[in-house]
């Protein structure tokens, strides 16, 4: 077998893994798609030429994809090059799927399981060293067709050989940006967007109670910050609370003992009760906001507003300097710099932590956050733009603790984390490096 992926055998065919059944097929690969049933998986396919997401953008390529069930042919998955694994987020029965997956001859085959935040680790523990050696994980961002990112992440026994070879036909075959993250809980994207989320709702109750509206906290934390317009409530609003809550409850068990994402886990009083009662985001009709439609076919915005616990109105907010720019918003001192600097302010930090833990350098952080969560900025080109030695500078007179890459960087004698152009960035080393090409 080459090292190249040509054929792919996908377990679950739900909207990821339509999503990379389909990508591969679009990229020329003969695809197996398995599901609880035929049936399931032949619908999923159908869905990919009618138009609706993952969608085939060359109906020629349907004929890549042959259906099948996971009971009646998962010997099948013997000789394709890669064998991904995208069925429930759920370890147990991940698990007992790979159980099944470890007693086949699966040969040379690359093996992968797609999760958002499991760490690979908990799924392969106890599993045949061959087992161990040949999968990693491949973390697509949903939709798949759309979202360029790609984690990959190699366990403890993982060969270099499987990371070059997802890597390859991630890059050249998918098009994706490849990220290199490490076995920790939510790898990186998830780890500092999901850490920027879930403080947020804990940390904008002091701004809502000082008068600043939830449509201003969606305002400050998307364009000057260079985030996307759905701004923190807007984005909930879309990934959906119960999806929040569950990242929240994973977070809960697997964040290490010290970390300070610990303090957000659970979802605030009024935020789980909204969760209770179904008021989830755009899939339940509304959430933080939603749209009315009125006879004539004109719509009307509102606000489901978080003191009141009632809907109103939305307003829409236009910002002026100095809060118009993450430069300077982040030093005002009023209520709207000050709630920017505790969440956006507390994100810069927390991500100058993760490193090494998360991943061997900063290029691979920013690249995880612009390519998955469409920040304009990654948390150290941010920290370069606002000026890393008032960052320090502030922290010290606060008498706290500098994150280990701002403390990186201020013993290395430098101001930046990226010089030459942004060609070399500041390793954990201390020293400068090139900047990997995507």
């Amino acid at each position: 077998m080459s090292d190249s992926i040509e054929s792919i055998a996908v377990l679950g065919a739900g909207t990821m893994g339509s999503g990379i059944a389909a990508a591969s097929a679009q990229a020329g690969c003969k695809v197996l798609l398995l599901d609880v049933t035929r049936d399931r998986a032949e619908k999923a396919i159908d869905m990919m030429t009618e138009g609706r997401a993952p969608a085939l953008s060359d109906p020629a390529s349907k004929a890549l994809i042959t259906a099948g069930s996971l009971d009646d042919d998962l010997a099948k998955i013997c000789g394709h090059d890669w064998i991904c694994e995208a069925i429930i987020e759920d370890l147990a029965t991940k698990r007992a799927l790979f159980e099944k997956i470890a007693a086949l001859h699966i040969g040379d085959a690359v093996v992968s399981t797609n999760t958002s935040g499991i760490p690979l680790r908990a799924i392969t523990d106890g599993m045949p060293a061959s087992l161990r050696q040949s999968i990693a994980v491949t973390h697509f961002f949903n939709p798949v067709k759309v979202m360029k990112l790609l984690e990959i992440v190699p366990g403890a026994d993982t060969t270099s050989g499987v990371i070059d070879r997802l890597a390859a036909f991630g890059r050249d075959k998918l098009g994706k940006g490849v990220v290199h993250a490490k076995d920790t809980v939510n790898f990186i994207g998830n780890r500092i967007g999901c850490f920027w989320m879930l403080s947020g709702l804990h940390k904008s109750k002091a701004a809502l109670s000082d008068g600043v509206s939830m449509e201003e906290i969606d305002a400050l934390m998307s364009e000057p910050v260079g985030i996307p317009g759905t701004g923190l409530y807007g984005l909930i609003d879309l990934i959906g609370l119960d999806v929040m809550d569950l990242v929240g409850k994973n977070l809960a068990n697997n964040l290490p003992a010290k970390d300070l994402g610990r303090h957000y886990t659970a979802l605030p009083k009024t935020e789980q009760a909204m969760l209770e009662r179904g008021q989830l985001g755009r899939k339940s009709g509304g959430g933080f906001y939603r749209m009315l439609k009125s006879d004539d076919g004109s719509r009307t915005k509102e606000t489901f507003d978080l003191g009141t616990e009632a809907w109103r109105p939305a307003t829409s907010i236009p910002l002026a300097s100095p809060h118009d720019r993450a430069e300077t918003l982040l030093f005002t001192d009023d209520p709207k710099g000050r709630f920017a600097k505790d969440l956006m302010g507390g994100t810069l930090h927390y991500a100058a932590d993760l490193v090494p833990e998360i991943a061997d350098d900063i290029v691979n952080v920013d690249r995880a956050m612009r390519w998955g969560f469409n920040w304009q900025r990654g948390p150290f080109e941010l920290m370069d733009a606002i000026g890393p030695e008032r960052m320090i500078q502030t922290l010290e007179q606060e008498n706290q603790p500098l994150p280990r890459m701002l403390d990186v960087l201020k013993q290395s004698g430098e101001s930046q984390f990226y010089k030459d152009d942004g060609t070399s960035y500041l390793g954990i080393d201390g020293a400068y490096h090139a900047v990997p090409k995507t």
